[in-house]
């Protein structure tokens, strides 16, 4: 079988009214716009959003063909019996700048019976904050469906939600049911589920108006949002930055961590039983393998092969990290 190599991917732009130029001057996102970008999609296996290959001899094919030709040697053979042809992660890049939606996701099973999809859990992970970015993040106490119904209504929704100033380097686990939104300036690596479906809550009042006005799904969000006190131990505060492997999450859909390294990084890909996928924060490296040489930038993002062998990683600038996921069987 034809040799596998370390692949890279054209971002998919997305404009959003709640976006910005963040993702064009700090991350070198190509766009030629002038509308506010909200979020380049990294990697995606989405219908309609399927990321196609910019570099080696795969160049312009897509991710869900590649696994359609090498199956497990893509995504590992556990995740090819589970997930088959669909990538089951979904990597973006966020600019959040005037009032991300007040919004939830829901669980595979509600999003299996109402839309023949996944559900849809997302890592967040801060690259970087303005002074007045704010996280709004589940409730700051425990609440009803009449009342959150009523405060979307008088637009007073923010008052029963927590309020937290994100710092780089913060990040947090986002389970289905837990309400969120975010604005003021902050740049976030997601790292998701494949799923694109959002129940928006509240719009900032843009409901109000016809020119602004963007569907809203309370109906459907009503009886999956978890009305519970939220736990604000469940946002991680990046006390520490210099650790060189720290893992952040360990969940039934991904394993992320955090990587700063000070040396080569040596690595068999079978050791992982997955793809791997980084996600390049800050710095420079190369990336080694058999028959590749590939080098990196700060905003890139690389899928490495499940069956792809023995690779490098060699840290090119000063300061460096990243994000390290792998898929869940």
């Amino acid at each position: 079988m034809t040799t596998l190599y370390p692949l890279k991917f054209k971002p998919i732009i997305k404009e959003r009214v709640w976006g910005g130029d963040q993702l064009i001057k700090l991350l070198g996102k190509p766009y030629s716009g002038s509308n506010p970008v909200g979020e380049s999609w990294e990697l995606s296996g989405l219908q309609g959003d399927t990321s196609v290959i910019e570099n080696g001899f795969l160049k312009k094919n897509d991710i869900n063909e590649i696994v359609e030709t090498y199956l497990g040697d893509i995504t590992g053979d556990a995740i090819y019996d589970r997930f088959g042809m669909e990538f089951p992660i979904l990597i973006k890049y966020l600019d959040i700048q005037k009032g991300l939606s007040i919004q939830v996701h829901p669980d595979d099973e509600t999003a299996l019976t109402r839309h023949e999809s996944f559900g849809k859990t997302e890592l967040w992970y801060i690259v970087d904050a303005a002074p007045d970015a704010k996280i709004y993040l589940g409730f700051n106490r425990e609440t009803t469906p009449q009342e959150l119904f009523d405060k979307c209504n008088n637009d007073t929704v923010n008052e029963i939600l927590n309020v937290i100033t994100p710092k780089r380097g913060d990040y947090v686990l986002i389970k289905p049911g837990t309400i969120h939104s975010a604005t003021g300036g902050i740049l976030v690596a997601e790292i998701q589920t494949t799923s694109d479906i959002t129940y928006r809550i509240y719009d900032w009042g843009r409901e109000h108006n016809p020119e602004t006005a963007r569907e809203m799904h309370l109906d459907l969000a009503i009886d999956i949002i978890d009305y519970n006190k939220y736990d604000l131990s469940q946002y991680h505060h990046a006390y520490c930055q210099n650790r060189e492997n720290e893992i952040l999450v360990d969940c039934d859909c991904f394993k992320i961590s955090k990587l700063n390294p000070n040396k080569t990084l040596y690595y068999e890909s079978t050791q992982f039983e997955s793809f791997i996928i980084y996600m390049l924060i800050e710095g420079k490296i190369t990336i080694n393998s058999k028959n590749s040489l590939l080098d990196v930038s700060k905003g890139e993002t690389v899928l490495i092969p499940a069956g792809l062998g023995e690779y490098s990683i060699l840290k090119k600038s000063a300061e460096c990290t990243l994000l390290e996921i792998t898929g869940k069987s």
